[in-house]
């Protein structure tokens, strides 16, 4: 029998103690608990795919396995809910934009949470515009040409929004009210139908996210013809503001933002912004967010709370004005 030289045995020894520890690793990062990412919308639409990329990166930043979670339903009054009764411990987050932060408790009497007492922002990612696309069986190439399109048919039209309730339906309603036409917002569980409605011609109109649009606007399956925001987006450059074409108050861009349970640590905390802020700079990230029609930019904690702080203040005032009563 060959007998190694102590120096040998020692490296041996070294090198299987590593293979164990490795496969140890492995098995735990296996069996680890996963962390649920709360989507409150159908599989299809903007907002989940938009997790599902997210997603796919955070796995690898946290070292254990990262899901999304669609709890669709009343514009995600039902993930909020989930992410209330979910235990804060950071293995459920809430990935939202703003109608099921800001806008929902300012519409509906009891949603069953409260942003301010059952949640905490962990950070936002990104900022986005809502726009009014037309279908393609519509004739009308642009806003000031679908408003004589619908005046030709009456003056009558119906409008699909994601969500009633939502910054869509008040929308219609300040097109309704500048052009004096009869417009009427019909809601859907979600982008992902009222896209199939749109694609199949049953509605020749639908107010949602860039996000939602951007990839039917590129095939010239629908086009996207008025955009909110103070300024015109940049992966849609000849797409004009609802300001410059004379609708005023729409100027300031909703937020996507993840969300965690009231009461969980700092330190927990502290390692999601980490870990979400180095997927946000990864470069194949922001370039298919970007892609999407988002305006990728990282908000710490405390500076994405403010930002939603000031945002649910302004829609607030907003639906006041508007005479909405909540239901």
């Amino acid at each position: 029998m060959t007998v190694l030289p102590p120096r040998f045995s020692a490296l041996r020894r070294l090198l299987l103690a590593g293979l164990v520890t490795l496969a140890a690793g492995a098995a735990q990062a296996q069996t680890a608990t996963p962390v649920r990412i709360l989507v409150g919308f159908p599989p299809g639409g903007g907002t989940d795919a938009i997790a599902r990329t997210l997603a796919e990166k955070l796995k690898d930043e946290l070292g254990v396995p990262v899901v999304v979670d669609n709890r669709a339903g009343a514009g995600g009054q039902i993930a909020a809910q989930t992410l209330k009764a979910a235990a804060p411990d950071g293995r459920t987050l809430f990935l939202s934009h703003d109608h099921s932060i800001s806008i929902l408790p300012l519409v509906t009497k009891n949603p069953g949470f409260d942003p301010a007492v059952d949640f905490v922002p962990v950070a936002g990612f990104a900022s986005f515009a809502n726009a009014l696309a037309l279908s393609g069986g519509t004739p009308a190439k642009t806003l000031p040409e679908y408003v004589r399109f619908v005046q030709r048919q009456g003056g009558k039209d119906t409008i699909g929004i994601p969500a009633p309730a939502s910054i869509p339906e008040f929308l219609v309603g300040m097109l309704a009210s500048k052009y004096k036409l009869d417009l009427q917002a019909a809601p859907y569980r979600g982008s992902a139908p009222m896209m199939g409605d749109m694609l199949g011609n049953q509605i020749k109109a639908g107010v949602a996210s860039i996000p939602d649009f951007i990839e039917n606007h590129k095939a010239g399956k629908l086009r996207v013809v008025a955009v909110i925001g103070d300024k015109r987006q940049a992966i849609l450059p000849d797409v004009p503001t609802f300001k410059e074409l004379g609708l005023a108050g729409l100027e300031e861009l909703p937020y996507y933002g993840l969300f965690a349970p009231a009461g969980t640590p700092h330190e927990v905390l502290d390692r999601l912004n980490l870990a979400l802020a180095k997927v946000v700079a990864m470069p194949d990230v922001r370039e298919h967010l970007t892609a999407m029609g988002l305006t990728v930019a990282y908000q710490p904690q405390a500076l994405f709370a403010n930002r939603v702080k000031g945002y649910t203040q302004t829609w607030e005032r907003i639906i006041k004005a508007s005479g909405f009563q909540a239901k």
